[in-house]
């Protein structure tokens, strides 16, 4: 949902609460100097190295997307952009529509495939139940997400959990840089959310906010590792 490191995050979740770069060369060169020969074409290939930005629209807005995380069960997930912040009303209004959302603007993330953290976010226990098996992927899964042609596979690196009800947290979880606030971003990475409902329950953590989200959220950070056409 990841450069310096950038990241998109999948999280999410309301009526629910959290499972917790020669020496230089002799000449050689000969009174003769043979005419060049042209090169082929090089012909294109998928590349490894994250790209500047995410397919955006003429607006500048990210576009929808779907995303897929073979580990926790997840296929052709739509995800669908909106400019805020995560499990804000908004989004906590589209997670409850059943498909996953990823908030951008000066409080949120960036597109796929974009420097910086690619934020998603989806209910785990309520509405279609889109992340219920999210905790279950691990370091070394796949995250691959879909956008206007483009394929993007992102890898997990870690796990974090986040508190709603700590600002330290919330800002660790939305800054560019998973879990490094103020960091300036040089890779594109991701972050999927979703709540931690079970497991704040199994403790005895029924606080939830405005919007009926749960303390706590599992989130999955993903760094991109390779691009294609889709």
């Amino acid at each position: 949902m990841a450069a310096g490191m950038g990241c998109a995050m999948l999280v999410g979740c309301s009526d629910e609460r959290v499972d917790r770069s020669a020496a230089p060369l002799r000449s050689t060169a000969s009174s003769v100097t043979p005419s060049p020969t042209p090169s082929p074409s090089p012909t294109p290939t998928a590349t490894t190295a994250p790209v500047p930005a995410g397919p955006v629209p003429s607006d500048g807005s990210p576009r929808r997307a779907r995303v897929s995380v073979p580990a926790a069960g997840v296929d052709d997930l739509v995800v669908v952009p909106y400019r805020g912040f995560t499990d804000d009303g908004e989004g906590t209004r589209i997670q409850d529509g059943g498909v996953a959302a990823s908030p951008h603007g000066p409080r949120g993330g960036v597109g796929p495939g974009g420097i910086g953290n690619f934020q998603v976010t989806a209910h785990r226990l309520s509405s279609t139940r889109a992340f219920l098996d999210l905790p279950d992927a691990g370091t070394g899964d796949k995250i691959v997400v879909e956008a206007a042609g483009t394929r993007y596979v992102y890898r997990i690196t870690s796990t974090r959990e986040t508190s709603f009800r700590q600002p330290a947290s919330l800002a660790a979880q939305r800054a560019a840089v998973p879990g490094r606030p103020g960091v300036e971003p040089t890779r594109a990475m991701i972050t999927l959310s979703t709540c931690a409902t079970p497991e704040d329950h199994a403790e005895g953590n029924y606080w939830s906010d405005e919007f009926s989200n749960p303390e706590h959220r599992i989130d999955k950070i993903g760094l991109l590792v390779r691009t294609s056409p889709a």
